[in-house]
């Protein structure tokens, strides 16, 4: 996510301890590429049947019940969600699905630690709020409303209300920049050359079979 603002309707789950199995299941994590997992989002809940990787949302039979499915939140940006989202398996997959589907913010009152990590590595802004405000933004999204996340500004805009939400400063700045662990790495390209120059000179015998 390189952008400072994430506007849309917000997709309300008024579930408590979504894990990532639920998120996307075993059988879906043959794949290590971060593409292709948006049609295995929430899969025992969007489908009525069983899928096999490999197969589209064309091909499946559609849980028209779940809110995905329905006309109003298909193209949700932001997902919902009531206490500690993401819990369970450490795997990746869950993000990257998440992303892959279109979902750039998830707001819970917390979140398992590994996941919560896992998002800003692929691109997606995990907000914590209090259960209070919880309580409040369910009720507007309850009301198909849409939502302005300002991340320079750290707030959620709805409605004209204005709910601050916390973030760390080195996670904020590679979210803005859209940046990955390897992208903050070329930031320092320079440094990392000069040094590998300094090392060659002063420990040549390093070097002495590197071509």
């Amino acid at each position: 996510m390189s952008s400072e603002i994430i506007h849309g309707v917000v997709a309300p789950f008024d579930r408590d301890n979504i894990d990532t199995d639920q998120i996307i299941p075993t059988e879906y994590l043959k794949s290590i590429k971060k593409f292709g997992f948006g049609d295995y989002l929430f899969d025992g809940w969007r489908y009525l049947d069983k899928g096999l990787l490999g197969m589209t949302s064309s091909q499946r039979e559609i849980n028209i019940n779940f809110i995905l499915n329905q006309p109003s939140f298909q193209n949700s940006q932001i997902l919902l969600a009531r206490d500690n989202f993401g819990c369970g398996s450490s795997r990746e997959h869950a993000p990257w699905s998440l992303k892959d589907f279109g979902i750039s913010c998830v707001i819970s009152t917390s979140f398992a630690d590994i996941f919560y990590n896992n998002c800003f590595q692929n691109g997606i802004l995990p907000i914590v709020v209090s259960l209070e405000n919880s309580k409040k933004l369910m009720d507007f999204a309850g009301d198909q409303k849409e939502f302005e996340i300002d991340l320079p500004s750290q707030n959620i805009l709805v409605e004209g209300e204005k709910i601050g939400f916390d973030i760390e400063p080195y996670r904020k700045e590679r979210l803005i920049e859209g940046l990955d662990d390897i992208g903050i790495t070329m930031n320092y390209e320079q440094s990392i050359t000069d040094y590998e120059l300094l090392q060659k000179k002063n420990k040549p015998w390093i070097f002495k079979d590197i071509k």
